[in-house]
C-alpha cells in the first residue's frame, strides 16, 4: 500500500527537532580529521543515535596515522546485501579556527539557516540519516526491520584514501544493494541534485636533476634544471581536454636557489581529474612516459603521488536514480541526475554496488569558517528547510527499491 505523503510528512516535522538536536551535539565536538580524539567522541556520539533503532556499533581504527576510528553500525535484518547508508565523521577545521572565528552552532531562523563546522559536512549528513531511519521505522516498519543495513561513517573522508572503503567493503562481503552516499545535495531551478558520477583523480610530481654552476663565470658548464622543467609543462597542461571533461591543474613548481647559480634541482606538481578510468589512464600513462633524459641533459622522474578512481556512473546507476526521481515526483518536486568533479567516498565504493551521492541535506560555503561585517564571506550552513524534503525523497525512493 503506498505510503500516505501527509502523513510522511507530518511525521518528519514531528521528528526534525529531535534530529537538529543530534546534529547540535554533534556540531558540537570538534572532529578536525587530525583531532583523533574528537573524531571518536562523535563517532560514539553517532552510534548512542543510532542504537534505539536496533544498530550494533563496531569502532575499527583507520590504517592513516594520526586518525580516528571509523564506526559501523550494524542492524542484521533478514540478512541479503546491505543498503549501506555513508557518512563521514571528521571535518576540515582545526579547534583552533573555531576558536579563532567564533565558529560554532548558530540558528538564525529569520534566514533559514543554521551555521557551525560540518553542519551539511557531513555532520548533516547522519542526522539526516537517523531521520530517515526513523520514519521508516514508522512508515514501513516490514521494510525497515526486514532489510539488512550498515550506516558507515569514515573517521578520514577529508583526506584521500581507500582504507575506509576497503574497511567498508570487507563488512558488506563486496557487494551491497546500494550504496547511497549522505553528501550535501543542491537544489536549483532544475531540481533536487542527485550525483550519478564523479570525476576520478590522480595526482604527480615531475622532478628535474640538472648540475649547478657558477651563473657568471661557468654558465656553461651547468645543466639547468628549471629549464628542463619549463620545457615539459606546456606538454603536461595540454593533456587538458574538454571533449573527454579530463583537467589538468600545474599547482606547485619549485626549483633552484639564488639567481647566480645554474639551478640543479627543480619540481612541479599536478593533479589530473577525468570523468571516466580511461581517460584517466591515458593521461597518467603520458605522465609516466616523462621520466628521462631531457634536451639539455637534465634527468626527469615522474612520480604518481596519489590515485582516486573516478565513478563513471552506468546502466545500474540509471535504473537505482530512477526511484529517487520517481519518489521526488510523488512529492511534487523534481529530482535530477547530476555529474560532479569533486571527490568523496563513492569514488571508492561504487564498485560494491549501485551508488548515488549528494544525499544530503541542502546548504553551502562548506570548508569555511569565516564571516565578514560586509556579508562577503559566510561560514558553512545548512538549509534547515531542506530537511524535511530530502528525507521524503529518500525514504519513498527506498520503499520502492526495497519493497518492489
Amino acid at each position: 500500500m503506498p505510503l500516505s505523503i501527509p502523513d510522511l510528512s507530518s511525521s518528519a516535522r514531528r521528528l526534525l527537532p529531535a534530529a537538529l538536536d543530534h546534529l547540535r551535539a554533534l556540531v558540537g565536538i570538534n572532529s578536525f580529521t587530525a583531532n583523533a580524539e574528537g573524531v571518536n567522541a562523535v563517532a560514539e556520539r553517532t552510534a548512542e543515535m543510532f542504537a534505539g533503532l536496533g544498530f550494533e556499533a563496531e569502532h575499527a581504527p583507520c590504517a592513516m596515522p594520526g586518525t580516528g576510528n571509523h564506526v559501523f553500525l550494524h542492524r542484521a535484518g533478514a540478512g541479503g546485501e546491505p543498503v549501506v547508508l555513508v557518512t563521514h565523521s571528521d571535518t576540515v577545521f582545526p579547534p583552533e579556527e573555531e576558536r579563532k572565528n567564533g565558529f560554532q552552532w548558530e540558528e538564525r531562523p529569520e534566514e533559514g539557516r543554521i551555521y557551525g563546522p560540518g553542519v551539511v559536512d557531513n555532520k548533516g549528513g547522519t542526522a539526516l540519516i537517523w531521520l530517515i531511519l526513523h520514519l521508516l521505522r514508522e512508515a514501513a516498519p516490514e521494510v525497515f526491520e526486514r532489510t539488512r543495513w550498515l550506516v558507515a561513517s569514515n573517521a578520514a573522508e577529508e583526506i584521500t584514501g581507500d582504507d575506509f572503503a576497503r574497511q567498508t567493503a570487507r563488512r558488506c562481503g563486496g557487494r551491497a544493494r546500494a550504496v547511497l552516499v549522505f553528501e550535501g545535495g543542491p537544489v536549483d531551478e532544475r531540481g533536487w541534485h542527485i550525483v550519478t558520477s564523479r570525476k576520478g583523480r590522480s595526482t604527480w610530481r615531475l622532478s628535474a636533476a640538472g648540475k649547478a654552476a657558477h651563473a657568471g663565470s661557468q654558465h656553461g658548464t651547468g645543466i639547468n634544471a628549471i629549464d628542463a622543467l619549463a620545457l615539459a609543462l606546456p606538454r603536461i597542461a595540454a593533456l587538458t581536454d574538454p571533449a573527454q571533461e579530463r583537467t589538468v591543474n600545474l599547482g606547485r613548481i619549485e626549483g633552484g636557489t639564488v639567481v647566480n647559480r645554474v639551478p640543479h634541482e627543480a619540481a612541479a606538481e599536478w593533479e589530473c581529474r577525468a570523468t571516466t578510468p580511461a581517460s584517466l589512464a591515458e593521461a597518467d600513462a603520458f605522465f609516466s612516459g616523462l621520466s628521462g633524459r631531457a634536451a639539455n641533459g637534465a634527468v626527469l622522474t615522474a612520480e604518481r603521488t596519489g590515485f582516486t578512481s573516478p565513478w563513471p556512473g552506468g546502466d545500474d546507476v540509471t535504473g537505482l536514480f530512477e526511484h529517487w526521481r520517481e519518489a521526488a515526483a510523488r512529492l511534487d518536486l523534481t529530482a535530477v541526475s547530476m555529474p560532479r568533479g569533486g571527490l568523496s567516498d563513492a569514488n571508492h565504493l561504487w564498485q560494491c554496488g549501485p551508488t548515488l551521492d549528494g544525499l544530503g541535506p541542502w546548504g553551502g560555503n562548506a570548508h569555511c569558517s569565516e564571516r565578514s561585517a560586509d556579508g562577503t564571506k559566510l561560514p558553512e550552513y545548512v538549509e534547515t528547510s531542506s530537511l524535511v524534503p530530502k528525507a521524503l525523497i529518500n525514504v519513498l525512493a527506498l520503499v520502492r527499491l526495497l519493497d518492489g
